[in-house]
């Protein structure tokens, strides 16, 4: 027989021992600054922060839980404050393609400034160029210019009469225009007496009219260039006086806005169109009319359109409140959050928008600083990874609307002219996102250079144990908890520890250990305690698990009532316990189940029954594989193997995955080959390879308590165990009851580290080795296997 580890109960021992802290409660230490237990991340982080070339964004992996989003806030916040505040940013009006908005950039503080200044410039313009125009001077200037130009019309009026005369007509001026009419010995000749004259006269007539109407095209031309340059002056003269109204006002403006070239000739655009259409700050007394709108009072009337709109200055950066670069963080980044949008309002029925309707988005915010989004809510949004991904590359930002940026064709609006962007990136995100976005776009690597990897574990060291205890008094004093005693420090690692299932762990997911935290001192309030001692922690971790216990007391129910068969004492062929966890999101737990082999003649070989029913994973396909490897190596040396065998895992209905079962699955094959059976007083987990070694396994601590629980519940024998892989000492944080089970003798736990170690320990049998000759120990496990395998093979031969 070989010989077999029995656990001692100190091995599984997950206590930690507070009398080396240095410390009563945590009000005696000082609250943790940054994290702990992410060594590689940070180096990570902290490196690709001060790196400002392209595509050195970062993306921030790991588990939920782990603190990221909070670091990552901290440590940008902190950086941020010591680089220079970004540029303000406006949008204005484009007087050349009023369908591009113009972009101009401002100093911090500079772009308020400007939009407060055009804004009195507006109010100047209205106060101002009215008064200029109401003037007696600027009445008696366009009085005496129009009469100078009336008088040189009358003249040339004058003048083309003298024309006509001489060709014998005169002049007849109408509503619809003016006319020649012949004159014969003083009297006007109309189309009646026309007809009556001879025919000699009406030649010579027709010949003079030829004649006058020649002239008086030239005379009209002279009439008509008169009033174009009588326009002309007109405009001249409101120009002037226009100019003369605001131009000073302008010529301040651009000379304290002297360092910006842009702004400049906007101003100078400006000053021009309002010149251009200087009547429309004059006004005009119009008289009222009794319309149908007038007479229907309740008709809805278009608002009178704003003449000064064009002239006004929309802010969407202001950076003059800002210290250090902006850390803009975002949960919700939509399409239009992030790239920003232009809204639109109805009018009977149309759509119409302006510059002024250009709202900022987050990357308009976030210019010149750091934006930190999550991957899961970027790649949740429609087109938000794509519009992210175009702002890296083109260092640009682009507003298009969403139909748009889909190549859907829309209605004619704005388009307002790219503002340059340089931002870095945070991207926080599970290693699932960064993989799936590194093999679905080729430029992921370029635009997300660094990766911060957040572990979800660290050294159970005396460093880190001090740097937990300062967490939890940092927490504490951020959520307004009781301090905690060294004892509930203490518990609190031994908590985290089992998180992880590691004796030589601790979990960084500080999320979970918050929970406990404050519902360890809401538990201390309730009793009346003014600190939180180790039992409020126990009885915390206690109650958690009791709120999410109740499908574990279902199926508990269920195994005491032997609605599902499980043995804990006897012996059976073919049949053994084996164990798994049942995963409940944030809870987990053991489950023993029962698993059977039948064996008989035949080719079919090991079928795997939770497969053939669509219930077996791919991991625990695989180690039903591994299983017929083992057996064909050790038993199929001299002979094939002629075996039919189905195994299954009896009673269940929601499908089975990994190989944790495999090393079970053999056993029972073996018994029921060798004819032994097995101690149902034991259970078994433990991954086994080709070669009949014991692999490590997970949810081992889950395992052993669920059987220990079942075999509780109907009387520990002394005899009753679990056989785990010895790879799987470290991960074992039992509770305290299987502690002591152990130590009083009354519960065993055994570590092993081959497929003989463990067949023993079922059957009491020895396994046997091959001796010299190739054969194996008489009556011992093996040989019985092998014999049982031989008449297979010769029963199926002789058919």
């Amino acid at each position: 027989m070989l010989e077999k580890r029995e656990l001692h109960y100190t091995e599984l021992s997950n206590i930690c021992d507070p009398s080396g802290f240095g410390f009563k409660t945590t009000d005696e230490l000082l609250p943790l600054e940054g994290i702990i237990g992410q060594d590689r991340a940070v180096k990570a982080f902290d490196f690709g922060l001060r790196v400002k070339s392209k595509g050195y964004n970062i993306y921030m992996s790991g588990p939920s839980g782990v603190g990221k989003t909070t670091y990552a806030k901290l440590s940008t916040q902190k950086i941020a404050e010591t680089e220079k505040v970004p540029y303000d940013w406006c949008y204005v009006y484009n007087f050349d393609t009023p369908r591009t908005p113009q972009s101009l950039r401002f100093k911090p503080g500079i772009g308020r400034q400007f939009r407060d200044d055009m804004a009195d410039l507006v109010d100047t313009f209205n106060a101002e160029i009215p008064k200029a125009f109401s003037t007696e001077q600027y009445e008696k200037d366009k009085a005496q210019l129009l009469k100078s130009y009336d008088d040189k019309k009358e003249e040339v009026m004058a003048n083309m009469s003298k024309m006509a005369e001489e060709y014998g007509f005169s002049i007849k001026t109408t509503n619809s225009g003016m006319y020649f009419m012949p004159v014969i010995e003083g009297n006007t000749i109309d189309e009646d007496k026309y007809n009556d004259l001879p025919e000699d006269v009406k030649a010579q007539i027709n010949s003079n009219s030829d004649a006058v109407q020649e002239n008086a095209a030239v005379f009209m031309r002279a009439i008509k260039d008169l009033e174009k340059e009588a326009k002309k002056a007109n405009e001249d003269l409101d120009y002037k006086v226009g100019m003369f109204a605001i131009g000073h006002y302008i010529m301040s403006l651009k000379e304290k806005y002297s360092g910006y070239e842009r702004v400049i000739s906007y101003l100078d655009d400006v000053q021009e169109d309002v010149l251009e259409n200087i009547s429309q700050f004059i006004e005009e007394e119009v008289e009222e009319e009794e319309t149908l709108a007038g007479l229907l009072p309740l008709m809805a009337k278009k608002p009178a359109e704003d003449i000064t709109l064009k002239y006004r200055v929309n802010l969407i950066v202001d950076n003059s409140r800002t210290d250090g670069a902006p850390v803009v963080i975002d949960f919700n980044p939509t399409y239009y959050n992030l790239v920003g949008e232009i809204e639109y309002d109805s009018e009977f029925g149309n759509l119409t928008t302006d510059f002024m309707k250009i709202k900022p988005g987050l990357f308009h915010k976030a210019n010149g600083g750091y934006l930190i989004v999550q991957a899961q809510d970027i790649l949740s949004n429609v087109q938000a990874w794509e519009a992210l991904r175009r702002v890296i590359k083109t260092k640009e930002i682009t507003m298009e609307t969403l139909k748009e940026f889909m190549g859907a064709v829309v209605a004619p609006t704005l388009k307002p002219e790219p503002i340059p962007v340089n931002l870095k990136v945070i991207m926080i995100g599970s290693g699932y996102y960064y993989d799936l976005l590194n093999e679905c776009d080729d430029d992921f690597g370029k635009f997300f250079k660094i990766r911060a990897d957040f572990d979800y574990e660290m050294p159970r060291d005396n460093e880190n144990i001090i740097e937990f205890a300062r967490f939890v008094r940092g927490y504490c004093a951020k959520e307004e908890l009781l301090s905690f005693t060294a004892d509930a420090v203490a518990r609190v690692i031994e908590y985290a520890s089992r998180q992880v299932e590691s004796k030589t762990k601790i979990s960084t997911r500080f999320n979970n250990v918050g929970e406990i935290l404050c519902e360890a001192s809401t538990w201390a309030s309730l009793d009346g305690s003014f600190v939180v001692t180790g039992e409020h922690v126990k009885k915390a971790v206690y109650e958690k698990g009791y709120r999410m216990r109740m499908y574990e007391e279902k199926l508990t129910e269920m195994l005491d009532e032997d609605i599902i068969m499980i043995d804990t004492e006897g012996f059976r062929v073919g049949q053994i316990n084996g164990l798994a966890v049942l995963d409940m999101g944030s809870y987990s737990f053991g489950n023993p189940s029962r698993i059977t082999a039948t064996t008989y003649v035949g080719t079919a070989g090991i079928v795997n029954i939770e497969k053939e029913a669509d219930m077996s994973g791919p991991t625990h396909n695989k180690g039903v594989q591994v299983i017929s490897g083992y057996l064909g190596s050790m038993f199929a040396q001299q002979f094939p193997l002629s075996l039919s065998c189905r195994i299954c895992f009896e009673q269940n209905y929601n499908g089975i995955d990994g190989d944790s079962a495999s090393s079970t699955e053999l056993y029972a094959i073996l018994s029921s080959l060798s004819g032994y059976p097995i101690n149902q007083g034991l259970a078994v987990t433990g991954s086994v390879n080709q070669m009949g070694e014991i692999q490590a396994i997970g949810g081992v601590t889950y395992k052993i308590e669920g059987f220990f629980d079942l075999c509780k519940r109907r009387g520990l024998t002394g005899t009753q165990g679990v056989i785990i892989p010895k790879s799987n000492i470290n991960d074992l944080v039992l509770k305290e009851e299987v502690i002591e089970a152990v130590k009083n003798g009354t519960f065993h736990i055994y570590a092993i580290e081959r497929i003989e170690e463990g067949i023993e320990l079922l059957t009491g049998k020895e396994a046997g080795v091959r001796d010299e000759n190739g054969n194996f120990p008489e009556g011992s496990v093996n040989a019985k296997v092998y014999e049982k395998l031989k008449s297979f093979y010769e029963s199926s031969a002789e058919e």
